[in-house]
């Protein structure tokens, strides 16, 4: 396939997290409605990161309210025994830890099996080399700008370098993957990721508690990002 990373979209991706979950299903309707391109679903098992959320009945239930596509962040400890439920639950794309896998091309290729797309995650300290090989097999590769766990924490700026050599990487071998932040996504800190080579941009705290609204905050960063 032939990379055209400059013309890949800006895509805006509101994570669940600072949802109100005792009506999660209005709030992802708000969301597409807001004008969100994509669900971004924060799954933790506890153990992978100090904090645990939403299984795949919850993601299946929400699925009937919106048309836009759904991701799942697996920050779990046994992706390949999660990964297929959350395609069943009706996730378009399946994002994997680095960290987590044993057999990171087994992984990736299991759930282009299942019929979704695949992706793969890096923590802040793990390097590229890490994915060079099965660049080939994913459609998105996202680098956390914080230590996953939590919401609301400070941009890492640190991670800029790696998102350069990533989108070099990616263009060096001809192929068009979609790269994705989250962590610390705001209005102030968009522009930057963008220069870096980010076209899709995960924001959650950012999103839900704009003084003006989630619908004002979401087309505020695609502006930003459209724009620098």
């Amino acid at each position: 396939m032939a990379s055209n990373t400059d013309a890949l979209s800006i895509e805006i991706c509101p994570s669940i997290l600072p949802a109100d979950f005792s009506r999660l299903g209005d709030e992802v309707q708000m969301l597409e409605d807001s004008g969100a391109d994509r669900i971004h679903w924060d799954i933790m098992d506890g153990n992978f990161v100090p904090n645990l959320t939403v299984g795949p009945d919850v993601v299946a239930s929400c699925r009937k309210c919106v048309s836009i596509p759904f991701e799942a962040h697996l920050m779990v400890e046994d992706p390949d025994l999660l990964a297929p439920l959350y395609v069943e639950a009706g996730c378009d794309l399946i994002m994997v830890h680095v960290e987590s896998v044993r057999h990171l091309d087994r992984t990736l290729n299991e759930i282009l099996k299942l019929g979704a797309k695949a992706g793969v995650t890096l923590n802040p300290s793990t390097p590229l080399d890490s994915i060079k090989h099965v660049l080939h097999l994913v459609d998105q590769v996202l680098i956390m700008s914080v230590n996953p766990g939590f919401g609301g924490q400070k941009y890492l700026a640190s991670q800029e370098p790696k998102i350069k050599a990533l989108k070099k990487s990616i263009e060096e071998q001809n192929l068009t993957v979609d790269i994705e932040i989250d962590g610390g996504i705001n209005e102030g800190t968009i522009g930057q990721a963008t220069s870096a080579g980010v076209n899709v941009f995960v924001a959650g705290s950012a999103i839900f508690n704009h003084p003006k609204g989630p619908a004002n905050a979401i087309s505020a960063l695609r502006e930003i990002a459209s724009n620098s």
